[in-house]
């Protein structure tokens, strides 16, 4: 196995003047971006995007894998992911100015629907409450792994809020 190292592997950092420990995800810095800096466009979307990585069919974000013609919600390891599950233990310690140490986790990301220009609330209720159950029962499945304490289920829309992609998305980090 490799050695920890700070600049690629997930790990939680102290703040050392509130004594929190801050979860730093370097290699994220890495991950595809597609969102912009400018204001918000209004433009409608199609229902399928030949260059998204997130509609189905398509070579996903890694160039590697492609996404099945998926129908309804459609969940996946995450390509870029936060945190993952094969990061060796290891700890740094700089003169307690630099404190840190590895952290290990799994983040996987949901596709909400096959159409690219639906929203959430802009799609039925029986789509929606498949998200919610691919939400319940990714929150029971990922609760039971020996190494996770904690599982959050987010969606982070617009690009003004850092979403990388505009498919309709959200991922769940534990």
């Amino acid at each position: 196995m490799t050695k920890f190292d700070l600049s690629e592997h997930p790990h939680n950092r102290k703040n050392i003047l509130t004594g929190e420990w801050i979860l730093v995800s370097p290699h994220r810095s890495k991950r595809p971006w597609q969102g912009k800096v400018e204001t918000l466009n209004n433009t409608q979307r199609p229902h399928y995007d030949e260059s998204c990585y997130l509609c189905p069919g398509n070579k996903r974000s890694d160039g590697i894998e492609s996404n099945p013609d998926y129908k309804s919600t459609y969940i996946f390891d995450n390509d870029f992911s936060a945190l993952k599950m094969d990061v060796p233990e290891g700890e740094v310690n700089k003169n307690d100015l630099l404190v840190a140490k590895s952290e290990s986790g799994k983040c996987k990301v949901i596709c909400f629907s096959p159409r690219h220009d639906l929203t959430l609330p802009e799609m039925s209720v029986s789509d929606i409450k498949s998200v919610i159950d691919t939400w319940i029962n990714e929150y029971i499945e990922l609760g039971k792994l020996e190494n996770i304490n904690y599982v959050q289920i987010f969606e982070n829309k617009g690009e003004i809020m850092g979403c990388s992609n505009p498919h309709p998305h959200g991922q769940i980090w534990s």
